[in-house]
């Protein structure tokens, strides 16, 4: 038997304009996720879902950071969550829900590695958008937009202090996957992080098991393992179609798999998000599937 794998649910919809992600990860459970990730030898446990609010019970409060208490509420739900199943030795499974909730994920990841290991933790950010704007720069006050910019510094501040210090992680050790969807404030904002971007063009140009395990060593160099926090729109909506933020060319089938593959052959994956299913847009539940393959391809899945 190999490690444990804590599925945990999150059906957060606060984040974005659209509706439809909080029904997720009951996608992903229809798709049989937990089973199939148990058939690769693994020890499951569901945690169930975590208790969101919808809309409609809840004010936006502040237009620049809509639902922002409300969600940095969820954030801390879902940080306390990852962080016991990682003290446990379980690799938590995320499942979305919009990508704010990886605010608490990643400080949960974060936190342990601090306390644990005393060494950063490394991020793979896997999407199509860069997820940097902060509520100064924000044109719509989508909070789903926000996350990466909490976890490398300072605002939200209500999402950036889960977990009691900031920042979560550093631009040397945080890699953002298959961008192709900027606006020119987050082009700013992504330039002057100092982060690693590959972004569509860099995967066409060099390939992407070159990407990837460049990724990889720079985030898992001097680290105590990577957190991958992966959006479904990273893929392109041929082969993902429900997805909140849609954006043609995209990952194709065998390139998201392969950047699953290459951190399974690493070694250092500790824990692993998978967000913005939204069923409501989705066909046959395609993208819940190709979100359920896609777990179990980092997770060791072997082709022969």
């Amino acid at each position: 038997m190999l490690r444990s794998v804590h599925v945990i649910g999150v059906p957060l919809d606060l984040g974005g304009s659209r509706r439809g992600v909080d029904m997720g990860p009951s996608a992903f459970r229809i798709a049989r996720l937990g089973e199939r990730v148990a058939g690769l030898g693994y020890a499951v446990v569901d945690r169930g879902d975590l208790r969101t609010p919808i809309p409609e019970t809840v004010e936006r409060q502040d237009e620049r950071k809509k639902y922002i208490h409300a969600i940095a509420k969820v954030c801390d739900e879902l940080y306390q969550t990852a962080l016991a199943s990682l003290t446990a030795g379980a690799l938590p499974l995320v499942l979305g829900g919009d990508h704010s909730l990886a605010a608490g994920s990643v400080a949960a990841a974060a936190v342990w590695a601090k306390t644990t290991r005393h060494l950063p933790m490394g991020l793979l950010w896997v999407d199509a958008h860069g997820d940097m704007n902060t509520p100064a720069t924000s044109t719509s006050g989508n909070v789903h937009g926000m996350p990466l910019a909490a976890l490398l510094g300072s605002e939200p501040a209500e999402l950036a202090t889960i977990g009691g210090f900031a920042p979560k992680v550093v631009p040397a050790h945080t890699v953002l996957i298959g961008v192709r969807n900027l606006d020119d404030r987050e082009k700013i904002a992504v330039r002057d992080s100092h982060v690693h971007v590959f972004t569509m063009k860099d995967i066409d140009r060099q390939g992407i098991a070159s990407v990837v395990e460049q990724a990889v060593t720079l985030a898992g160099h001097g680290t105590a393992g990577i957190h991958v926090s992966f959006d479904l729109d990273a893929c392109d909506p041929l082969i993902a179609p429900g997805v909140g933020t849609p954006v043609r060319g995209g990952l194709d089938y065998r390139e998201a798999h392969m950047v699953m593959e290459i951190v399974a052959d690493s070694g250092l994956l500790t824990s692993l998000d998978m967000v913005e299913v939204n069923p409501t847009l989705d066909v046959r539940n395609t993208t819940a599937d190709l979100g359920t393959e896609l777990v179990l391809s980092a997770l060791g899945m072997k082709i022969l």
